[in-house]
């Protein structure tokens, strides 16, 4: 018997392409796709993108939905060599055209019905050598003579011989750029290796018990590495992924799980809401589904009954994360009760401890920040040496680094964590993260407002909700209707605030600089 390893990402393709050749991979919105497609049009695409002078090493941007498009685009970066990075759509052109800039993308792969935001940005996108756009042409959005040429992503793969092979890399490649939110405003890209990211994918899939039999739910954005991460271990297991653009329409989706016997749910807390909320209306049941899964912000203990109501024969995850190094813990579904405030212990592979702010060890029952040790942590912040260091300690061993999650745990005499607070200003919502800087530099621009300050206040739903408190120019006159329009021209929709709080002035502290503290406690007593 020959053992064939798996080192690579877009080797889990490959090697179950030969395993399962006319199994469906990927189900999109309904259609189904075979692995032996997926990865003739993988190489395709990887031969194209290397005709356009893409090299190993190279950046490669995906601006599109969960779409068929977007999961041949993926595995065709690694297949060329490339790094990819994974844009999502709801995002803005200001943004946008920071990230190719910062990334330096040699390749724009995007979607047609996107090119009000993609178009303005490619005249100055001047690091792009080409744009290759799926969907209806022509495309009237693209006026004018932008930068580049931009071609049809159906003439591309039918025009272009496979590649012959994979471009040769090794683990320690970069495989992904995940950008998230900074707190300067501008978000990082968080650079993981091929070997981060299968380690990760394969830890994930043990201690949620899956195999090459499960048919994995996608309605998370492909962007977000939850998503992601769905969509690259059913390819590593030889296993199908039902991809939904999201949950918008949730009687569609309840009508492609029982269709396509879905046996892995993965949400956020905002979905499980949604789901208790039409429960309580119509009975929800869907046998089939063998595993619940949630992370982002923490699942309420009183949804844990509801859910086995809806998912009778499913076990039922928590989990805690961060794009840092993918995936930190979880907590044995059998302990659900018995731990029901917990978030379990380190993933297979990997250890955790706890530190003080000086770095000594803490004990049981006290709180210190989480440290993680293991092959899936992050390499640093792509060109931001400075946030790296923060983010990257010493370890134990010589040349050792572990990551610090600047997050405040607490631990029990049996190694279980508890989640206590984040010690940053980034805000969790909806699963996903937001900087306030970023959106308070949208307030600071829409004429009447004098002053903006942006905080995460606790929810139980989404983790945390965004609120703007501001103070106008004397004379004005603006609604809260009014401000959250504005945001939503220019922001991602989990960005924009959902509570303005008008104030005469904002508190400040001796430095002069906005004491978000004092604004909170103001406005709470």
């Amino acid at each position: 018997m020959i053992f064939s390893a798996v080192r690579l990402l877009h080797e889990g393709l490959t090697a179950s392409a030969r395993q399962f050749a006319d199994k469906h991979a990927v189900v999109v919105e309904g259609a189904p796709h075979s692995y032996a497609e997926l990865l003739d049009g993988a190489l395709r695409l990887a031969a194209a993108l290397r005709a356009r002078g893409v090299k190993r090493g190279d950046r490669v941007a995906i601006y599109m939905d969960n779409t068929w498009p977007c999961v041949l685009s993926i595995f065709a970066v690694l297949l060329a060599g490339g790094v990819f990075l994974v844009i999502n759509p709801q995002t803005k052109p200001d943004k946008l055209a920071f990230i190719l800039d910062d990334s330096d993308a040699a390749v724009l792969l995007t979607d047609s019905h996107l090119a009000s935001s993609f178009g303005p940005v490619l005249a100055n996108a001047h690091k792009l050598k080409s744009v290759i756009c799926s969907g209806k042409w022509p495309i009237p959005a693209l006026t004018g003579k932008p930068s580049g040429s931009v071609e049809p992503f159906d003439d591309v793969l039918r025009d272009t011989a496979p590649m012959a092979k994979p471009e040769a890399v090794i683990p320690n490649d970069l495989a992904a750029l995940i950008y998230t939110s900074g707190s300067t405003g501008n978000p990082k890209g968080v650079m993981h290796t091929h070997q981060s990211m299968v380690f990760a994918a394969e830890s994930i899939a043990e201690y949620l018990r899956l195999s090459e039999s499960d048919r994995i739910l996608c309605v998370l954005p492909l962007a977000f590495d939850y998503g992601l991460y769905q969509l690259l271990m059913a390819i590593r297991l030889g296993a199908t992924l039902v991809l939904e653009r999201s949950f918008t329409y949730p009687a569609q989706i309840f009508n492609r799980m029982r269709e396509q016997q879905v046996t892995v749910f993965p949400g956020v807390p905002t979905i499980y809401a949604m789901l208790l909320s039409m429960h309580a209306r119509e009975k929800l049941e869907f046998p089939s589904v063998t595993r619940v899964t949630n992370t982002a912000a923490a699942l309420p203990a009183a949804f844990q009954q509801q859910l086995r109501e809806i998912f009778p024969n499913a076990l039922i995850y928590r989990m805690y994360g961060l794009t840092e190094c993918k995936r930190v813990c979880y907590l044995e579904p059998e302990l659900a009760d018995t731990k029901s405030e917990s978030v379990g212990k380190a993933i297979p592979g990997t250890e955790v401890f706890l530190l003080t702010v000086d770095g000594e060890p803490v004990p049981p029952g006290e709180t210190g920040i989480l440290h993680v040790r293991g092959p899936h942590v992050m390499l640093g912040y792509w060109k931001q040496p400075e946030l790296t260091a923060r983010m990257l300690k010493s370890g134990s061993l010589p040349g050792e680094r572990v990551l610090c999650s600047q997050d405040w745990f607490r631990m029990d005499e049996e190694g279980f964590l508890y989640f206590v607070g984040r010690s940053d200003d980034i805000i969790k919502t909806r699963g996903e993260k937001v900087s306030p800087v970023e959106v308070e530099n949208v307030l600071h621009g829409m004429p009447g407002i004098r002053e903006a300050a942006v905080v995460g206040i606790s929810d139980t739903l989404l983790g945390q909700v965004i609120r703007a408190y501001v103070a106008l120019e004397p004379g004005t006159s603006l609604s809260d209707k009014e401000i959250i329009k504005y945001c939503l021209t220019r922001l991602e929709n989990f960005m924009v605030p959902k509570e303005i709080v008008f104030l005469p002035e904002l508190p400040k502290t001796n430095t002069g600089k906005i004491s978000k503290k004092t604004l909170v406690e103001k406005v709470e007593s």
